[in-house]
């Protein structure tokens, strides 16, 4: 099928030729007669760099009367990235559209020159639903006339906590309007949303609901959890081309793997909420340029990024959210161009890999880590493709005469190996002594298996916040990893019951435990931290293990996100003493050796 066969208008045709767009995607192809045709709801599911943007944004350019200056359509999109991205297509969509102005809402900026833009005449406003929230509380906007509404990547609005937003923006918006809504994944909130704001509406899916798109294989790797950082370098040694998003769980562990990749000589770059937005701007302005090989970013900040030649996602960390996968993924393989998708992970995380392959309807390969010398030889080849493919610059030519006599007693081979060992021979020094990172998946159900009983210098702690505080084994290391400041793998073995917990750490970060967790309080109450004799037997032997220890009275629970309740206080107490004074000075030994030092520093690549 044709863009003609569509039925769109002559002038946005023009557009579509100009753009160089030959074909529509399935999901253009599905989309836009049903919303040229009716003026319906529609729910449309298709993965990230499918086409979304044009599938609703050319109905909705044929349909709005660019002669008047009243705001007809309305986008909303997650972020500030996706807002512009959005902008500049809808504004490439209708070049040939006289009079047409599409104006950008979103936090930042100026919204006082928003205002001034939306003023002179916005038939489209696309927007963040924060900024278009405050705009519309501001008097500044109005959208009580909008005929089309797109929630454009619904599934992430809702991840990210705007569903009152939205509903207090359509609570501005008629009744009798068209909504959109297109997502590439359909979870509940998705659906609820659809139900509150939506009549009727026609669904369409292109594949199957979360399904990972076709263009894009997928592969893991396991290692020790240790090893995560070294198996990265590994993976980018072995693919010298590698233009890449690497994604992390955390900000703080997407600045500290930027700043590793950067100080080991990689051309690399973080991209986080931590960073004012010209930060942020700079930095996807040298990763679109290309002077930035890796891209190390969270989930929420990697939305929008629009760009086409990415050839691998890297998933450093997994997901909280295993159908954030999807999302990850989609950032690779885009405009019918071939991406890879690698997860790097220890023995415990194998079962996820199970539970996305569910989702995304798609198998992954187990690869091994690379070799050194696999590596040695991999970039030697090359260096050696591209010097064969490059093109004489003859200005050289006059001072080959000084060159030949340099090497006039240097035979054909002799200087191919002297040329090439320039580059061999630094690969070379750091992989010649190189470990094996694979390891065996094993069958186990304990996280960080991989290190039950390995590690004598492994130290076991209790802490007084469980389930009932809000945690999961995950956002407990998250907290952990962020009151002591470490590692994503100097924390293990994280088990959390009803109302206490456990985790491991090395006995080198003994002596920081113990100084952080005296006193500690999170919102007004203690969290109370010890060395346990428990060893991971199980939930009933820990709280025997843990009563046998007898070391000492503990203080009430604490923790983020939990109840000031003075009922679940007593609980705690009942349970674990109510002795806040006396504290475990005994256990205030050993050294604070977190340097992580010993790694090559490598020369800066180019």
């Amino acid at each position: 099928m044709t863009f003609e066969q569509l039925g769109l208008e002559a002038n946005l045709l023009q557009a579509i030729t100009d753009m160089g767009f030959t074909k529509p995607s399935e999901v253009q192809e599905k989309a836009i007669p049903v919303l040229l045709q009716e003026d319906t709801d529609l729910v449309a599911l298709a993965q990230t760099g499918t086409g979304k943007t044009a599938a609703f944004g050319f109905p909705m350019l044929q349909k709005i009367n660019v002669d008047s200056r009243t705001t007809q359509g309305l986008i909303l999109s997650p972020t500030r990235e996706l807002c512009l991205q959005i902008t500049n297509e809808m504004k490439n969509y209708g070049k040939h559209l006289k009079g047409l102005n599409v104006t950008a809402i979103y936090g930042g900026a100026s919204i006082t020159d928003q205002a001034r833009q939306v003023k002179k005449g916005a038939q489209v406003i696309v927007a963040t639903p924060g900024r278009m929230k405050d705009m519309i509380k501001r008097r500044l906007v109005d959208i009580s006339k909008i005929e089309y509404c797109v929630l454009d990547e619904a599934d992430e609005m809702l991840n990210m906590g705007f569903f009152e937003d939205i509903t207090d923006i359509l609570s501005h918006t008629p009744e009798d309007k068209s909504t959109w809504l297109f997502s590439a994944t359909m979870p509940k909130e998705v659906s609820t949303i659809a139900k509150k704001f939506m009549y009727d509406p026609q669904e369409i899916t292109v594949g199957k609901k979360n399904e990972s798109t076709s263009t894009v294989s997928h592969e893991y790797y396991l290692v020790n959890a240790r090893d995560r950082y070294q198996a990265l370098k590994r993976l980018a040694d072995a693919n010298p081309d590698i233009f890449s998003v690497i994604f992390c769980r955390t900000k703080r562990d997407t600045q500290k793997v930027a700043e590793n990749l950067i100080e080991d000589g990689y051309s690399a770059g973080a991209l986080h909420g931590d960073l004012s937005q010209n930060q942020r701007d700079l930095v996807m302005k040298s990763f679109r340029n290309k002077q930035i090989q890796m891209l190390v970013a969270t989930d929420v900040a990697a939305r929008g990024i629009d760009v086409d030649d990415i050839t691998h996602v890297i998933n450093y960390q997994l997901p909280d959210e295993i159908e954030t996968y999807t999302h990850r993924s989609g950032r690779t393989g885009r405009a019918g161009k071939e991406g890879i998708s690698m997860v790097i992970v220890s023995k415990s995380e194998t079962r996820k890999i199970k539970s996305i392959e569910r989702i995304i309807n798609k198998k992954f390969e187990k690869k091994d880590i690379p070799s050194g010398m696999a590596i040695c030889e991999v970039q030697l080849m090359s260096l050696a493709n591209k010097i064969h493919n490059t093109e004489i610059n003859h200005e050289i030519d006059g001072y080959l005469e000084s060159i030949n006599n340099l090497f006039e007693d240097t035979s054909k081979d002799e200087l191919i190996k002297k040329f090439f060992s320039v580059e061999f021979t630094r690969f070379y020094n750091y992989y010649q002594k190189s470990k094996d990172l694979n390891v065996e998946a094993q069958n186990s159900s304990s996280r960080d298996s991989d290190r039950r009983g390995s590690n004598p210098d492994a130290i076991r702690f209790f802490i007084n916040v469980g389930k009932k505080d809000g945690y999961n084994w995950q956002s407990l290391k998250d907290f952990l990893k962020e009151t002591l400041s470490l590692g994503p793998d100097d924390l293990f073995k994280v088990d959390v019951m009803d109302s206490f917990s456990f985790f491991n750490t090395d006995k080198a970060h003994l002596a920081k435990v113990a100084e952080v967790f005296t006193d500690f309080k999170v919102d007004g109450r203690f969290v109370n931290v010890e060395v346990s004799e428990d060893k991971g037997r199980g939930g009933r032997d820990r709280g025997r293990g843990r009563r046998r220890d007898g070391g000492g009275r503990r203080r009430s629970g604490g923790g983020e996100r939990r109840s000031s309740r003075r009922s679940d206080r007593q609980r705690s107490e009942s349970k674990t003493g109510g002795n806040r004074s006396q504290k475990r000075s005994e256990n205030k030994t050993g050294s604070n050796n977190n340097s992580g030092s010993g790694r090559p520093r490598r020369s800066r690549r180019r």
